[in-house]
């Protein structure tokens, strides 16, 4: 078939449009004009974008030099890991030689460029471990210290191609977005898929799996973790590929379209709640396991864990060249009570210090003494969540505090064993301790109510001491803010009153009790002598 007679290229068609709409201004151009003009440099922004730009691009600079600078050491980094995280040794050494391996092997190929060419197995790895033990915050603060993109995803939501769901290769596009677009950051960046464990093939011997989609989300994963070029528009990215038309239309070359995952590192986990019992029934058969000692029952999950081999995964339902690619293994311990107090004491990161800033954005100073922090970790280990109890637990704790005390004079509480057995009851005890100095706070708001209307409408509104007693009552009988009560009874006060201007050129207006009580019918009665003023004073 000659060429005269091939048929049209559908995405040919669709860049002329583009490219004819762009020349008639049809649509914006958003990679900003062809030359400069008034107060445009020569790069097509304002001066101000650029400042912005060169900001940016210093920053890159200093993340792409510490990567090509590394010389972090692994107790270095576990030292950092410390401050952070409680407990998980083990996990923090492994994590900390693989971070150190990964890395000083970016930094080798970044000097010499032949050392890209020959063979290298990159330390991906898999943390094993009960939610709430600090997997996904370990590679927070690992990629935080390092400097580099980090992208957290849920295996779940990923599916074989063809299937309904998320495409792999998109955790590897958001790298790229997360690093502002710039493919050779991103190139070193991190990403990190819980829940791995619900994607192992159904019907196998662990009944992890959901689907047959879950192999194929295995197979396509193994592509990343390996070697592979991904495209930085997915074939459903319509808009993507109009933005890489527009670019060359715009510099007449083609920017640089792919990313190699060579260097990313790939870390993933899960709780694999039924690996445990896989890996006991492995320890009992073998003469030299468990089941010669006759202690396997007893055995903790945890310690299980420890134990397992990449057979036991493959037997849980994974492919042998998926766990093949991750050769670093490490199971994460639960944590205790005394690990969870430990949390709220030690830890930067401690909830406690997000508690005490929500409270200071308030002006109040919350604290908590020992015994209170050992309880709250109590019955945090009580949720059987990790970490995540002990919000759930200071949530149900601190909820009235936070509620009621922002809206009072009290700038100050402390949390106590006793406030925990009824800390509603402790709430209404300071709410009553603080009844006589609660009624100037709700006079200020009545000023400050007064302050907003006049910033919106400008027109003052004057309240009386009686109107001004009669929101405080009214306030304190509905249980309702002043600010709730005033915008109830004012919403559409401007519109009578903007009437009461145009005829009078008032825009001041006295608020008395009478009008706190129906302030749509005294309202109504302004309107009227306004107008009654108006024909009075035509007739004259």
């Amino acid at each position: 078939m000659s060429k005269d007679n091939d048929p049209p290229n559908p995405l040919e068609d669709l860049q002329k449009q583009i490219q004819e709409m762009l020349r008639r201004g049809q649509i914006p151009n958003p990679f900003g004009p062809q030359a400069g003009g008034p107060g445009v440099s020569a790069s097509g922004a304002p001066p101000a974008q650029n400042e912005t730009a060169d900001d940016e691009e210093s920053e890159r600079d200093a993340v792409l030099r510490r990567i090509r600078d590394f010389s972090l050491r692994p107790r270095e980094i576990r030292d950092y890991l410390d401050r952070f995280v409680i407990r998980q040794d083990e996990a923090k050494k492994v994590i900390s030689v693989a971070i150190c391996d990964h890395y000083n092997h970016v930094r080798r190929c970044l000097e010499d460029a032949r050392l890209r060419e020959k063979e290298y197995a990159k330390q991906n790895i898999i943390l094993l471990g009960p939610t709430g033990v600090g997997k996904t915050y370990l590679m927070r603060c690992v990629a935080k210290l390092v400097g580099v993109p980090f992208v957290k995803a849920d295996a779940t939501k990923f599916s074989e191609t063809g299937y309904v769901g998320g495409d792999v290769e998109d955790l590897v596009r958001e790298l790229v977005r997360l690093a502002d677009n710039d493919v050779e950051l991103a190139q070193y960046g991190i990403i990190y898929i819980d829940e791995i464990d619900k994607i192992a093939a159904a019907g196998s011997a662990g009944t992890g799996g959901r689907d047959v989609s879950g192999r194929g989300v295995q197979i396509n994963l193994l592509k990343l973790m390996e070697e592979t070029e991904v495209s930085l528009h997915s074939q459903t990215d319509l808009l993507g590929q109009m933005q890489a038309m527009m670019e060359m239309q715009r510099s007449g070359k083609a920017r640089r379209r792919t990313i190699n995952t060579r260097h990313i590192l790939f870390i993933v986990s899960g709780a694999f709640d039924k690996l445990p019992e896989q890996v006991r029934r492995r320890l009992m058969s073998s003469r030299l396991g468990f089941g010669a000692t006759g202690g396997g029952s007893e055995v903790e999950d945890a310690e299980l864990l420890t134990r397992v081999q990449s057979s036991d995964f493959i037997d849980y339902g994974f492919e042998p060249e998926f766990i093949g690619r991750l050769p670093v293994r490490v199971a994460c311990r639960p944590l205790d009570a005394d690990d969870l107090e430990s949390i709220l004491l030690q830890a930067e990161g401690s909830i406690l210090n997000q508690y005490r800033a929500d409270f200071t954005g308030y002006g109040i100073d919350f604290s908590i003494d020992r015994a209170a922090i050992s309880e709250v970790a109590r019955r945090a280990y009580e949720e059987k969540t990790g970490a995540r109890g002990l919000m759930t637990v200071l949530e149900r704790l601190l909820r009235d505090f936070k509620f009621e005390l922002p809206s009072t004079s009290i700038k100050s509480f402390s949390l106590d064993a006793r406030i925990m057995e009824d800390p509603r009851g402790a709430v209404r005890e300071l709410l009553k301790a603080n009844a006589s100095s609660q009624r100037e706070v709700l006079r200020k708001e009545v000023e400050s109510f007064a302050e907003r209307f006049h910033s919106q409408h400008n027109f003052r509104l004057d309240f009386d001491e009686a109107a001004v007693e009669a929101l405080i009552e009214e306030s304190l009988r509905r249980d309702k803010t002043i600010r709730g009560l005033c915008e109830e009874k004012f919403h559409d006060f401007h519109h009578g009153l903007t009437l009461i201007h145009r005829q009078r050129q008032q825009d001041r207006f006295a608020i008395s009790a009478a009008v706190i009580a129906n302030p749509d019918q005294e309202l109504s009665k302004w309107v009227m002598e306004s107008f009654k003023d108006l024909r009075e004073g035509g007739a004259d």
